[in-house]
């Protein structure tokens, strides 16, 4: 008798046959007929081509034998059988728990069904995405319409202006669905990304009191994402991501249609008309959402032909780029190069430029556009065709990767099993015609990508090179001609480049890369040796730029990039001819040399509003639970920012206060988002702390900053001095499955949030973090409540924990918090001080400081550390922070600033010290600090000779006597 599987690949046969009796222990049920379509030979197939489809086969039996009694697998999936289906669980639901567990069983039915038709090859392409997409249509239904009516029992109904007609009515939720969801284009395992509306502002009715509307909805929103997102022992139904929503992670979870109309009129950016391009109402009053989609329809589509779409579309390629080559996803068969992302941005390209006018683009599904396409005559037909071609196969292919084993993913298989299952979905006997049928789809889609939307490549050629550096780099010329030659071109050591250069030529690494490796290297060196003709030093910056060769010699994108951008190659031997710290910079981190191609951003940061959106960008593709690659692109985010920051220093277009701005700005950006990547993490497992009111907390948590962060002037390689504080009431729980005392969340938080910051990656460390100026220091409390940190300040605070306080300020978390601790600092620095005593306890502190951190007094006739020794910055910091506590009182207009430059202006506008010496101070103190930060760039250390700034010195003694020694009064 012939086994069900000898049809099969060998290596699936194999496969199947050692699993079979595992998966039917009894022997194929009854069920499982051919009647069914679930015959031996298809059981066999099946289990061959999904480990989820074995798996479920193997364990939930049961609950396949109903749905195929219900429908049987040869018959397709329809709106109407899974609106059907959805009804028989419906009536098993009696409260929240069981609607959860009736959910993820309908997911799991649907999903067996669904990849089940699609792996077998019963369903095409256009069943499976209207399939997935319905199914999550009507689950997102299904939750809304069974948690709404609950809500309103349990806090009343919200009222407000119906959209249409202007009465008063009972508000309902509108969900938007964004993405393939909003194509209705869904894969077969996907996110979901969402935005949540109401149509206008009011009250709640019938409840134990009144709420916002604003409030009723988030909290039906957090519900609906518990129904849908919750991870139970039943699994899950959909990953909800809603970062998609007006200011991402730190918007309000739902927003009023004139909210949402006003952010994307006034604030809207160009990546949110991408989204919005295929947002749908997806659950929800479907009339009063139409409502909602014709308001924001002029964001999307402009009356006139907008070519600035283009620009905005590269810019967001240009990033995934960056991304594919930073993760190695070349094997990434959406983000990778000749992917579905780039089928993609060429039809929202088209959609957004001429959308307003062609009215016929206005629809959401790609297919549908591609066609209108061709009609309007803005592809050619034969373009069209590949595209459309191109992009049903990566799809099918994308479904084939996913029905594996259920998981998201678009990354090709990497072994003979995997990459087998593949091929048998696809329709081919085994993976390498599979393989050459995908290349071929993605070289064309890549071809017509560049065509359309890719930059021309702007750059001159380059002029034909000189063959003297190319038998230089190749070592055929001899010692002497080559030393000869390096000199007669400005090499300052030629020698010691001829040994650098010999030793990377002779190195293991070169010698056993590959060919194509090796001719790349021998086109880039010569190219590279004679751009250091260009600058200063050029065999010192050689040194320099041999770490970074040595570094991408195995990845030889980078090379070809420097290759073939004479622009990024020019700023790359001018950044390191001009700072050794960039230098090394690069050469750890390669994929920071994306940053030197675009030489107008190199040298203009952004604003701190701009980082905001730039990192927003970065960040929203990667769920909050995959911690590891958060991480990664924390750290490459502030590598990036950072090195941006530093060549606009070198190049002058910053002076030295927007340095440490930008610096300052960087550090907030990546704290505001480090808060929220711990807080839903923590949410995920035990839900939002409670207020007294029973309401959830939003956060209710504030990071301090200190020190340098506290007062604007991080530097180049600064720690963090942080203290954590909550505003949440200690003894109440949160309100998830698994609660906790608030006070221990926050313990959490805290501990989660230093661990983001101070683990080792292999990009390194986001930030040291040092805790110690917290209430009672390493032995107090990681967080503490608002009222605990009060009490400590007033009654057991040191003198110098306030002297701390004058440069502290809150740097992110919720604005609420943040302003209790303003209100908070202002009124401890503004307290009544004994002026002698506390003139004591300064001066005593600094001189402990002076005698441990500050030069000894043997080697004081050769050094001078600019911030420790007596005359240097901490004597500046300390004067002010002195003058801060001691007139407060009088003048509270001090406390508004945690900066030492601005604390000086007021203290000489409040007449605390005269003007003149305010701005002598203030120059005094720019001049330190100028030195530090260019010292830094060198790699060098904060020490200089004993003879460096003599005046500035004395006048910083002068001063110090003056107010700290002298019997002035006060």
């Amino acid at each position: 008798m012939t086994e069900p599987w000898s049809g099969l690949p060998p290596v699936l046969a194999e496969e199947v046959s050692a699993n079979w009796d595992q998966v039917f222990p009894d022997g194929v049920p009854a069920w499982a007929s051919e009647a069914v379509g679930m015959g031996p030979v298809a059981l066999a197939g099946a289990i061959a081509r999904s480990l989820f489809l074995r798996e479920s086969l193997q364990r939930h039996g049961d609950l396949i034998r109903q749905a195929i009694q219900a429908q049987p697998l040869s018959e397709p999936t329809t709106a109407e059988s899974l609106s059907q289906r959805w009804q028989d669980y419906l009536a098993e639901v009696t409260d929240e728990p069981s609607l959860h567990r009736a959910l993820r069983r309908f997911r799991r039915e649907s999903q067996f069904r669904l990849i089940w038709r699609d792996a077998m090859k019963l369903a095409d392409y256009h069943e499976t995405v209207a399939a997935a997409s319905d199914f999550a249509d009507i689950g997102i239904q299904a939750a809304l319409d069974w948690l709404y009516p609950r809500t309103c029992e349990e806090l009343g109904t919200p009222y407000g202006p119906d959209p249409v007609t202007g009465e008063e009515v009972a508000q309902p939720m509108i969900v938007l669905g964004m993405g393939k969801l909003g194509g209705h284009e869904l894969n077969i395992s996907s996110d979901i990304d969402l935005i949540f509306a109401f149509p206008g502002k009011g009250e709640t009715r019938g409840g134990r009191r009144t709420l916002d509307n604003q409030q009723f909805f988030i909290r039906l929103g957090q519900k609906l994402i518990q129904a849908l997102d919750q991870i139970t022992a039943d699994g899950f139904v959909f990953r909800v991501d809603m970062r998609l929503r007006p200011y991402g992670q730190s918007g309000a979870l739902a927003l009023s249609f004139a909210a949402l109309e006003t952010y994307y009129q006034d604030q809207g950016r160009e990546w949110e008309r991408y989204a919005m391009v295929k947002a749908r109402v997806v659950a929800g009053d479907q009339s009063a959402g139409n409502v909602l989609m014709k308001s924001l329809k002029p964001f999307v589509y402009r009356k006139y032909i907008d070519f600035s779409a283009f620009e905005s579309l590269r810019s967001m390629k240009a990033m995934i780029n960056r991304e594919v080559r930073r993760q190695g996803l070349e094997n990434n068969i959406k983000l990778g190069s000749g992917g579905i992302r780039e089928i993609e941005f060429v039809v929202q390209a088209f959609q957004l430029i001429r959308g307003g006018r062609d009215r016929e683009l206005q629809q959401r599904e790609l297919l549908i556009i591609l066609k209108e396409l061709e009609e309007l005559e803005q592809l050619p037909s034969p373009v069209v065709k590949e595209l459309r071609e191109a992009y049903v196969f990566l799809r099918n292919m994308e479904h084939a990767l996913q029905g594996l084993e259920d998981k998201q993913t678009q990354l090709l298989p990497d072994d003979e099993l995997g990459q087998t299952r593949v091929a048998l979905i696809m329709g081919y006997d085994s993976w390498q015609p599979c393989l050459e049928a995908l290349n071929g789809h993605r070289e064309r889609v890549a071809r017509h990508f560049a065509d359309i939307i890719a930059l021309d490549d702007d750059d001159e050629e380059s002029p034909d090179l000189d063959e003297g550096w190319q038998e230089l780099w190749l070592a055929e010329m001899d010692q002497e001609a080559a030393a000869e030659w390096l000199g007669r071109h400005g090499f300052e050591e030629p020698q010691a480049s001829i040994t650098a250069l010999a030793d990377l030529r002779d190195s293991r690494t070169v010698q056993i890369i590959q060919t194509q490796g090796r001719q790349r290297l021998n086109q880039f060196m010569p190219v590279m040796l004679e751009a250091l003709c260009h600058v200063d030093q050029p065999s010192q910056t050689l040194s320099r730029v041999l770490q970074l060769v040595e570094a991408i010699l195995r990845r030889t994108a980078y090379i070809v990039l420097l290759l073939e951008n004479p622009g990024a190659r020019t700023q790359l031997v001018w950044l390191c001819s001009e700072s050794p710290w960039i230098a090394r910079q690069l050469a750890e981190t390669p994929l920071l040399l994306d940053e030197l191609l675009n030489a107008e951003s190199l040298y203009h940061p952004p604003a701190k509003e701009e980082l905001d959106d730039d990192l927003r960008q970065q960040m929203l593709r990667i769920p909050y639970e995959d911690l590891e690659e958060q991480m990664e692109s924390l750290r490459h985010f502030k590598k990036a920012h950072i090195l941006r920051v530093a060549a606009s220093e070198l190049s002058g277009t910053l002076p030295l206060m927007k340095v440490s701005d930008y610096l300052t700005w960087i550090a907030e950006v990546v704290l505001d988002h480090v808060v929220d990547v711990a807080f839903a993490n923590l949410v995920s497992r035990h839900g939002y702390p409670r207020r007294a009111d029973g309401s959830a907390c939003d956060k209710d948590f504030a990071i301090l900053g200190y020190g340098k962060l506290g007062g604007l002037e991080l530097g180049y390689t600064s720690d963090l001095d942080l203290v954590f504080i909550h505003d949440a009431d200690p003894e109440l729980s949160t309100d998830g499955d698994k609660p906790i005392d608030n006070a221990v969340f926050y313990t959490r938080l805290g501990q989660r949030i230093v661990h983001i910051l101070n683990t080792q990656t292999p990009s390194g460390q986001l930030y040291e973090v040092d805790m110690r100026l917290r209430p009672s220091g390493n032995s107090g409390l990681l967080v503490s409540t608002l009222p605990a940190f009060e009490k400590y300040q007033l009654n057991d605070a040191w003198t110098w924990e306030h002297q701390a306080l004058a440069r502290a300020r809150g740097v992110a978390g919720c604005p609420r918090t943040l302003e209790a601790f303003e209100r908070l600092r202002h009124d401890i620095l503004c307290q009544h001080r004994d002026p002698a005593r506390l003139r004591k306890e300064v001066v005593d502190m600094r001189e402990r400081m002076r005698a441990s951190l500050g030069t000894p007094e043997s080697k004081q006739s050769g050094v001078f550390h600019i911030k420790h020794d007596t005359g240097g910055l901490v004597d500046i910091e300390f004067l002010v922070q002195y003058l801060m506590l001691a007139h407060s009182e009088a003048h509270p207009e001090l406390t508004q600033w945690s900066d030492n430059i601005r604390q000086m202006e007021e203290l000489g506008r409040a007449g605390v010290m005269p003007v003149e010496d305010a701005e002598k101070l203030r120059e005094t103190f720019i001049t330190l600090r100028s030195t530090i930060h260019r010292r830094a760039l060198q790699n060098l250390n904060s020490q200089v000779g004993a003879d460096e700034f003599p005046e500035e010195r004395d006048y910083v003694r002068q001063m110090w006597k003056k107010v700290m020694l002298g019997s002035a009064s006060e």
